[in-house]
């Protein structure tokens, strides 16, 4: 179910937007933040858990307890510093174990950097590619239409003409209608070619925003210590942009019927597009959907 989520509820109706992919993205620079934020946190305790057993070795190694006492009591004063030297110890490898997990969540959040940086290049990338492969398709669209009615101006100037008698105007409207003919076939097969590299250049941004997708929800099962399901479910539900990819965009014949009619969901004409910070959802604790840990313990892969 997990794998559906991300890929089906981070799209955008418009063709340019990157605002699904920018959610997730904030979302894993999100989790870097957090990691290191644990990170710190588990070496803060691991010096103050040190600092605490150094403290208690020194005082029941250096401290005097009971020296004039005899038999029993002064056993019982040993056997008490003895388990503050050991009370003392336990801190000790407990400051060791925490600084190995801070290191540990250390080389996963690297890890997971390496892993995002490459992904974020090739969707930059790709995005790049999309935005430019648009405006040049939208350019060669509006070109074709001029071409088409620069034609039909032409047509209706040698249609008014008929009667006239001087027939060097004449020939030279037959020129111009030739010419813009011909002007038409070439913006027309143009419009076409970009219309298809568009769809190339849109299938595989669609590629590589799955591909995102899928990565964005490896680093989420490796967390073993949360609660991968609800935290997914609670992220998707609160950050979904949209369920249906944007539509490819269709070539439009000039002297179709049709052709003033935009279809739903077809993108008509450029847009910027939505990059940046996005508004963070307030949760607590106490909402149902938040992801709780319970028995928590840190499990590194």
């Amino acid at each position: 179910m997990t794998g559906s989520l991300f890929k089906g509820n981070f799209w955008s109706a418009d063709i340019l937007s990157t605002i699904g992919y920018d959610s997730i993205i904030q979302h894993l620079n999100n989790g870097r933040k957090n990691c290191k934020e644990f990170e710190d946190f588990l070496k803060e305790r691991a010096a103050i858990e040190e600092r605490y057993g150094r403290d208690l070795l020194s005082l029941s190694r250096k401290k005097p307890c009971g020296q004039s006492e005899i038999n029993t009591l002064k056993q019982a004063l040993e056997v008490f510093k003895q388990q503050v030297d050991s009370v003392a110890q336990c801190h000790i490898q407990l400051a060791q174990s925490l600084r190995e997990e801070a290191r540990k969540m250390e080389e996963f959040r690297e890890k997971q950097k390496l892993q995002r940086k490459k992904t974020e290049l090739i969707m930059d990338a790709v995005h790049k590619q999309k935005s430019l492969q648009f405006k040049k398709t939208m350019d060669a669209k509006k070109n074709y239409k001029q071409k088409c009615r620069d034609k039909d101006e032409a047509e209706q100037a040698v249609n008014r003409s008929a009667n006239l008698v001087n027939q060097k105007q004449q020939e030279k409207l037959f020129v111009k209608l030739a010419t813009s003919k011909t002007a038409v076939e070439d913006s027309d097969k143009a419009y076409m070619l970009h219309v298809s590299t568009l769809d190339k250049v849109r299938e595989e941004w669609q590629s590589e925003h799955i591909k995102a997708c899928e990565m964005y929800e490896k680093v989420r099962k490796s967390l073993e210590m949360c609660s991968i399901q609800k935290d997914i479910e609670y992220f998707v539900n609160q950050r979904k942009t949209g369920q249906i990819p944007p539509a490819p965009i269709m070539y439009e014949n000039f002297y179709s019927p049709q052709r003033n009619a935009a279809p739903p969901g077809k993108a008509t004409g450029p847009n910027l597009a939505r990059r940046g910070p996005l508004p963070i959802p307030k949760s607590s604790p106490d909402d149902p959907d938040y992801a709780l840990v319970n028995d928590y313990s840190l499990l590194y892969q």
